[in-house]
């Protein structure tokens, strides 16, 4: 069967939300600074609605976790990576070292980092909760504006900027 496609504009940009009867496979969000997405459209597939919902509450203060049926594809290693990553609460964050010592191997940092990177499901598998050892925000597909966004969105303080 063929994945169903819908848009989302968010706070911090265009989430295109993908899935089917069996989950959601991907949310990612568009980095053109375009305003509408190629195909934005009214209706929204029955398989998407929920995590269309789940997310407006998320980006509204109303939810703090995601109750959806995911499908995302990789390999059992990214797999196990994510469902690490879905123990991380709201509001907290974890080191790169932190996750690895979780998973059971210090030395697999970098393979750890990779599947962070490669996660499909942006937001709902809190990868953006994962920082340096020194409390850096490095790395972040999204880019880090993004990743600093909504850890301050999560811990429900925001910087004032001066200028």
């Amino acid at each position: 069967m063929e994945l169903e496609t819908t848009y989302l504009k968010t706070p911090i940009g265009i989430a295109k939300i993908t899935g089917d009867e069996n989950g959601i496979a991907e949310i990612s969000v568009l980095d053109d600074d375009t305003s509408t997405p190629p195909s934005v459209q009214n209706e929204i597939s029955e398989c998407l609605l929920d995590c269309v919902i789940q997310l407006k509450e998320y980006f509204n203060n109303a939810r703090k976790e995601f109750d959806l049926k995911l499908n995302p594809r990789g390999t059992d290693f990214q797999q196990s990576v994510w469902k690490e990553l879905l123990n991380i609460p709201f509001g907290k964050t974890r080191s790169y070292l932190e996750q690895t010592k979780k998973l059971g191997d210090v030395k697999a940092i970098r393979a750890v980092a990779s599947a962070n990177g490669k996660n499909p499901l942006w937001i709902v598998i809190p990868c953006h909760r994962v920082i340096g050892s020194d409390g850096s925000l490095t790395g972040y597909a999204s880019g880090i504006w993004r990743k600093k966004w909504l850890l301050e969105h999560e811990s429900g303080v925001v910087q004032q900027t001066l200028f």
